[in-house]
């Protein structure tokens, strides 16, 4: 006979293996924090990090006390919160082009990001911001959440306690999955900061960041 402990633990693993595949998935998640680690910005990475995974942490309980189903029941407030992360996404992307274009316009293309460039510091608080507001700005984390959480809660439990042990399944496949995208970046972090490798880097960040941006604004 099957005990709900059992039933419990196979709905854990379960969700730890599709969750686990999505954090392995390249996407914007790990664009931003490569970029971020390959400047030399250790502490704005985690906070980076730490940001994506307090949005996934908050989507988990919205989902788990149903509000989510608000979100993806009412098209204007998912169309309102997609335009909204796609016009934030498209600016960020554009950002990083643009400051790319300015460095090879005349200057110094050894000096670190101007001040006007998303990322240009590195503090934790910022780090934090940038990650929070990219995860909690995609709807499309909101509606995976809410399609497949649900189905890893076993009857009986209580809703918020087990989808929020659930998302924190997740926030710590993501974290420890950074930290190896961190150590990752941090391995090549001489070659990246080259001129020549820091034009390619941002080019390809700022490309596929606002790729993202665009094709969420076109998305259903």
């Amino acid at each position: 006979m099957i005990t709900a402990s059992a039933l419990g633990s196979f709905a854990l693993g379960s969700f730890a293996l599709i969750v686990g595949l999505l954090t392995l998935t390249p996407g914007l998640d790990t664009a931003l924090i490569l970029r971020t680690a390959a400047l030399g910005r250790r502490t704005r990475a985690w906070g980076v990090v730490l940001g994506i995974q307090s949005g996934t942490l908050v989507w988990g309980v919205l989902s788990s006390v149903g509000i989510t189903a608000v979100l993806t029941a009412s098209h204007l407030a998912y169309a309102a919160l997609r335009w909204a992360g796609a016009a934030y996404l498209v600016w960020m992307g554009s950002r990083i082009l643009i400051s790319t274009l300015r460095r090879r316009a005349g200057a110094d293309p050894g000096q670190d990001d101007p001040a006007d460039e998303p990322g240009a510091d590195d503090s934790f608080g910022s780090g934090w911001r940038q990650g929070a507001l990219t995860n909690l700005l995609n709807p499309k984390v909101g509606a995976f959440y809410m399609a497949i959480l649900p189905q890893f809660i076993p009857a009986g439990a209580p809703h918020l306690t087990t989808g929020t042990l659930l998302a924190g399944v997740h926030i710590l496949l993501g974290s420890l999955w950074s930290g190896v995208l961190i150590a990752f970046a941090r391995a090549f972090r001489a070659g990246l900061r080259r001129p020549s490798a820091r034009r390619v880097l941002d080019r390809i960040s700022g490309t596929v960041i606002a790729g993202f941006g665009v094709r969420l604004a076109l998305g259903d």
